[in-house]
């Protein structure tokens, strides 16, 4: 009797070793969006523009959960973006650089606007890399992780350092900065259709008259080493000339940002996102809520460290 019970509690005890085990390999990582507090394009070197940015991460995040599996699997809550996904052309990267022969079901949800100009697929593709380093343990450093990134995706390097950052260059060369004062973020996403090829039109239409010098992104840079709040005027996006000439109906979604209360209204990467800065909570919620009342599409988020993962359950 006491050989069968003894047995009996080894089986028990090596299926909660198995179990736990299995737990412990699954971990999810929440994939933030980002505003640039401010962007300048510097110029153009052969195909490419130099950007000089100081961008900051906020909690409006996608959601990503990967486990062990014997090949690479994505399930994506948006059907638009099952295929062709960055989180896949991530997986498959690290796998071929790594030589791993491992695998990943990998689900993400999304909750960042996509085609917004807030970052969200390279969120994604960052995640992908984060979760998967640490899942299948080929223990590459940050910046091996950042190479890699910087093949994916111009906005792929910020979102593997996260916070708040000087990006410069085609956005491979990312310096961290002292966290920006605690931000409140009113964005309002334009009711507009997905446009195919955005961000290069953007660029396409941008001139010398549209490149400065980046004298504002040393200021914001040298405010934020002083711990000083951002004042909000002096906060410019290059590509706010070729945007509301491009979507016109930008305008009027501006309009009602400022007629909510917003006071000062900026546009977010390469857009259409809207967005404004406040620092008190309050007032955000109340403009959040004028506009949702109007029927826009619009999020309260708030400046963070970038991706958190969260192993096991």
């Amino acid at each position: 009797m006491k050989t069968l019970e003894i047995l009996r509690s080894l089986r028990s005890l090596r299926m909660r070793e198995v179990v736990n085990s299995y737990r412990t390999a699954m971990l999810t990582v929440h994939a933030p969006a980002k505003v640039n507090l401010v962007l300048e394009v510097l110029g153009k070197v052969g195909d490419y523009h130099r950007i000089s940015s100081v961008v900051q991460s906020i909690d409006l995040c996608d959601v990503l959960s990967f486990e062990p599996d014997g090949e690479i699997r994505l399930e994506c809550d948006e059907p638009a973006l099952q295929n062709d996904n960055l989180v896949t052309r991530a997986a498959l990267l690290l796998r071929e650089r790594t030589g791993c022969e491992s695998g990943a079901r990998i689900r993400l949800r999304k909750r960042i606007p996509w085609s917004a100009g807030l970052g969200g697929g390279s969120s994604d593709a960052a995640a992908a890399l984060l979760g998967l380093n640490e899942l299948w343990r080929p223990g590459l450093s940050t910046r091996e992780l950042v190479g890699l990134g910087a093949e994916l995706g111009s906005d792929v390097p910020f979102f593997l350092h996260g916070g708040t950052a000087l990006v410069e260059g085609r956005g491979e060369a990312v310096t961290p900065l002292p966290p920006s004062p605690p931000t409140c973020f009113v964005l309002l996403v334009p009711p507009l259709p997905r446009m195919a090829g955005k961000t290069g039109q953007m660029y396409g239409r941008l001139t010398g008259a549209h490149f400065s010098d980046g004298r504002r992104v040393q200021d914001c840079v040298a405010a934020l080493r002083r711990g000083r709040s951002l004042d909000q005027t002096v906060m410019v996006n290059a590509f706010e000339g070729v945007a509301y000439e491009l979507i016109p109906e930008l305008d009027g979604c501006r309009q009602a940002l400022l007629e909510a209360g917003a006071p000062v209204v900026h546009l977010a990467g390469s857009g259409p996102c809207l967005f404004t800065c406040l620092p008190a909570r309050e007032r955000a919620v109340q403009l959040l809520s004028h506009l949702t009342e109007r029927g826009f599409e619009c999020y309260l988020a708030a400046s963070c460290q970038g991706h958190e993962i969260v192993k096991g359950h």
